[in-house]
């Protein structure tokens, strides 16, 4: 009966022990801000409060050089990364990411179209929109035209410090149509044009970085019009007379990649699934205005949570979407002449 009861003891305490193993901690970095406060609430503090493990979690602006230098010296200390739809394509090309099996994920028709790639997934959509402040206007904006209109709407603009969105923008502000940008674009006659309306604007722009840069510039008169988050604008609405404009807006996936070489890819495939469920997916979508990727959490939520998505239909009607492949091929080359002209 000791005999029994020791190994009763014994199987207990590699149970424990196993469990202990099973609950690992992951490093998962995304953008912060109003964003990161949404993840937490609807991602880190439920996975720790169901016994999988603490999140340690951080932030950057983006930069792969970061994720590369890590993957290339073999000293990979993030689990889980956020990363835009272009750098996906670009790190998993590059192999920076681990691939991912599709089937750990449920049933793709559940997700919307292109949210699950090879190397990571889209686990909202958001869009980059023109955001102004209604108290400091006279006349509301209604397209990039009037964004790179100075004469009628004196004061600086807010605009991300990047090629990416930013050269989207100066064409649908030159009279080029949403659904034809890409094509105009992928052009050299097309990123000239796009340059030289930037130009025309240059002496008005304060760049931005951080997400959280737009809503702050404009709440403090610094810029009368940006470009912005849609859901870090929708997080101030309540506190300021901030609006969005979705005609023109771009939208893309944030999406959670693993770098090459992390520590614990199990663990943190199994947050991504976790993630991407509808339930997690309702609670992100209560605390950001940003859609959900799996649609089966579009009936869980609240008609007037669904009026600040970028994926109703009122609101994608004029929107375009991110082409990914443009940038994979044409970004690196694009960011570097955007530089170059920035610094000029």
């Amino acid at each position: 009966m000791l005999k029994h009861l020791k190994l009763t003891g014994l199987a207990l305490g590699l149970f424990w022990a196993g469990q202990a193993l099973a609950a690992t901690d992951l490093t998962v970095v995304s953008f912060g801000g109003a964003n990161k406060a949404a993840q937490v609430k609807a991602f880190y503090e439920p996975w720790e409060k169901a016994g999988s493990g603490k999140i340690i979690a951080g932030e950057y602006n983006g930069e792969m050089a970061k994720v590369k230098a890590m993957v290339d010296t073999k000293s990979v200390s993030w689990d889980l990364v956020e990363v835009e739809s272009p750098e996906l394509s670009r790190g998993c090309d590059e192999g920076m990411f681990e691939e991912l099996d599709p089937a750990l994920f449920g049933k793709q028709d559940d997700f919307v179209k292109g949210a699950i790639q090879p190397c990571g997934v889209g686990f909202f959509v958001w869009s980059t929109v023109l955001a102004y402040n209604a108290d400091k206007l006279k006349t509301a904006p209604s397209s990039w035209a009037d964004f790179w209109n100075t004469k009628e709407f004196p004061g600086k603009r807010g605009l991300r410090k990047g090629a990416k969105y930013t050269l989207e923008f100066a064409l649908m502000a030159d009279g080029v149509a949403p659904k034809d940008v890409y094509s105009v674009l992928a052009t050299k006659a097309g990123q000239d044009r796009a340059f030289k309306k930037l130009d025309e604007l240059k002496p008005s722009i304060q760049w931005w970085e951080a997400g959280a840069q737009p809503p702050q510039y404009l709440a403090s008169g610094d810029v009368v019009m940006s470009s912005a988050y849609n859901g870090r604008i929708a997080a101030v609405q309540k506190e300021s007379n901030l609006k969005v404009v979705w005609n023109g807006g771009i939208y893309d996936f944030d999406a959670w990649a693993i770098p090459k070489g992390a520590k614990n890819v199990e663990a943190a495939k199994k947050f991504i699934a976790w993630s991407v469920a509808p339930q997690q997916q309702k609670t992100y979508s209560e605390n950001i205005a940003y859609g959900p990727a799996n649609t089966q959490a579009v009936p869980l939520l609240n008609k007037d949570i669904l009026k600040d998505m970028p994926t109703t239909p009122d609101n994608i009607v004029n929107q375009v979407q991110i082409d990914v492949s443009f940038w994979a091929d044409n970004g690196e080359q694009l960011e570097q002449r955007f530089n170059a002209w920035a610094a000029k």
